[in-house]
This record gives structure tokens, C-alpha cells and sequence, in this order.
């Protein structure tokens, strides 16, 4: 009997997997539109549009990147959250639907939208141009701890990850988020010509959307948020050894839907983005960017953006930086 019981299992287990595969089958018909919330050029742009490119290959039929900008970066999350759950759009929702709602910019949550897939965590950095009289990190917080309001900053919206990034560094090390005024900008390459241009003192976005300018000897990288090494440029200095406070502060990109998409169509599309992530073709473009392969499937990511809600929210109420909560 004790069989029997266990041979009945299997089998239903085998039947629910199966039919479980047979349900993760949806395909696209029309063309899709893929929503970036940020600027053309900066990372989540650039890993966008080669996923759209590969999507585009692989449903046979057309992914169109569409850059939403503006409200720091509410207008492109919200055109992801309220669009048909069809399957039609989709969209690179970043960290900052972690960080939005907490600066007051919008009602806006994680909750909000369907996750699907993890496919970057890029950590923070502080560049400044090839001609700055700052030669390491502590000399810019020095003279920023001397000068307070005297130096500029940008890297992406208010309230945006890039920000958090450096009003938390500051906070850490005993300096009012103000301290370095922050200036907003549509996204981290806008902010880069910036930096070029003298506007600002300093840019705080992923070290890895700097690599072309700090090749070409344009700017230097004075810090990398992290606690490990970046893989591209393993001797720039860690905040995590270089600060007293060890303050070190990631983003992420991931692909994802509006709300109440239908379980059959999320799962086609993670099936799908993970076949796609796992090429050698994914691997060689993220090689060219200086950048591992990151991967996470929905159930992960929705673990991610809940641990971030709540850190991130931590660090916005202590810079002083928290409304409508």
C-alpha cells in the first residue's frame, strides 16, 4: 500500500510539473513595447536594448525600447505599473521604485508592478573629471566637511539610487546629505556630459557607466561602493576599506511588467529571459561592458525589491530625506 501511495505522488507531482511547462507557453503576436524610465546611453538603456534585441530574435516579432523620462524617473515606472497586463508592455524597472515613494514623489511601490527578472546589480561609484584637485576620496570629503554647499554632484534624479549613494555616504560619515548639493539629471549619461562640461564636481553613478570616459583618460574614478573589487578596474578604491563608516550601496535593473500579469505570460517571458541570459552571446556583451552575468529569477527579485524597500527606506529616513510615509 505504502508503493502505491508514494507511485500516486509521483505521479501527480510529474503531471502538475508537466502541466505546469505546458502553461509557461505564451508568445507575443505584435510588436511589444519595453519602457526604460531613464535617459538613452546610461546602463539600464544600454542592457535594455541588447535584451529587446534578443527578445526580438527570439519571439519573431518586433521589441520596442521606448525611454519614458521624467519625475525623476516616475513617469517610465508608472507607464509600467498602469499598462495592460497583456504581455504587450513590459519594462526595465530599476532600484528607484524602491526609493521613489520614500522621498514623496509618488504613491508608487515594488507592489505595484509584476517582477520577472533580475538582470543587473551595479554598484555605486565617485568619478570626477580628469582635471579635479581631488586626487582620492578623502581629500573631496575633507574639503566638502571644510566647504559645505560648495561642491556639486549628479548622477541621476532626485531621490534616484545614484543619489541615495551619496546623501547615505555622506550620512555615514557624519556630513548632512547638503552637504555636496545635488543636481538632477535625466540619467547617468546626461550626467557624465555634465561632468565633462564642469557643471558639477563629481558624478556617484555605476562605476561601469563611466568605463568609456575613464578609458579614454577623460575622468578618474576616485571610489567603488562595494566591499569587492569591480571586475573591469580592480584597483579602484573600496568605500568599504577606504571609509570609516564601510558604506557600500548597489542598484539593480531588472525586467519587469505591470501589475496583475498573468501567471502564464510571466513565465514565459523569465523562461525566456533566462535562456537568453545564459547565451554566449549575453555573456560576450556584458564582457564588453566590464560587467558579470547577473541573473534572478521572479520569485528572487521580488525577495530583492522587499529586503530593498525596507533597507533603502531606513538610510532615506536617516538623511532626513523621508515624506509621506
Amino acid at each position: 500500500m505504502k508503493r502505491t501511495i508514494v507511485s500516486a505522488v509521483a505521479l501527480a507531482a510529474t503531471a502538475w510539473a508537466s502541466a505546469a511547462y505546458a502553461a509557461c507557453d505564451w508568445k507575443p503576436e505584435r510588436p511589444v513595447s519595453v519602457i526604460v524610465p531613464w535617459g538613452a546611453g546610461g546602463t539600464t538603456d544600454t542592457n535594455t536594448r541588447q535584451l529587446a534585441t534578443m527578445l526580438q530574435q527570439k519571439f519573431d516579432v518586433p521589441f520596442n525600447v521606448v525611454n519614458r523620462t521624467g519625475g525623476n524617473g516616475v513617469v517610465g515606472h508608472s507607464a509600467i505599473s498602469r499598462a495592460r497586463p497583456d504581455g504587450y508592455t513590459i519594462g526595465a524597472a530599476t532600484v528607484e521604485i524602491n526609493t521613489m515613494h520614500w522621498f514623496g514623489l509618488t504613491n508608487l511601490t515594488y507592489k505595484d508592478i509584476t517582477p520577472i527578472a533580475l538582470i543587473n546589480q551595479p554598484s555605486a561609484s565617485v568619478l570626477v573629471s580628469k582635471d579635479s584637485p581631488f586626487g582620492s576620496l578623502k581629500e573631496l570629503l575633507d574639503h566638502a566637511r571644510e566647504n559645505p554647499g560648495e561642491l556639486t554632484a549628479s548622477g541621476t534624479a532626485l531621490g534616484g539610487i545614484w543619489h541615495l549613494a551619496l546623501a547615505g555616504m555622506l550620512n555615514a560619515e557624519g556630513l548632512e546629505a547638503e552637504t555636496i548639493r545635488w543636481v538632477p539629471s535625466e540619467g547617468s549619461a546626461s550626467a557624465l556630459q555634465e561632468l565633462l562640461a564642469g557643471g558639477v564636481d563629481m558624478v556617484t553613478p555605476s562605476l561601469l557607466e563611466g568605463k568609456t570616459l575613464i578609458d579614454a583618460g577623460e575622468i578618474k574614478a576616485l571610489a567603488y561602493m562595494s566591499d569587492k573589487p569591480s571586475e573591469a578596474y580592480p584597483d579602484v578604491p573600496l568605500t568599504a576599506r577606504e571609509l570609516p563608516s564601510g558604506w557600500t550601496l548597489s542598484a539593480y535593473t531588472t525586467i519587469s511588467a505591470p501589475a496583475n500579469m498573468p501567471e502564464d505570460i510571466v513565465c514565459s517571458y523569465e523562461a525566456a529571459l533566462k535562456e537568453i541570459v545564459e547565451t554566449k552571446e549575453w555573456a560576450e556583451f556584458r564582457s564588453s561592458l566590464g560587467a558579470p552575468v547577473v541573473w534572478g529569477g521572479s520569485k528572487e527579485l521580488l525577495d530583492l525589491m522587499t529586503q530593498y524597500d525596507e533597507g533603502l527606506g531606513n538610510t532615506v529616513k536617516a538623511i532626513g530625506m523621508a515624506k509621506g510615509q
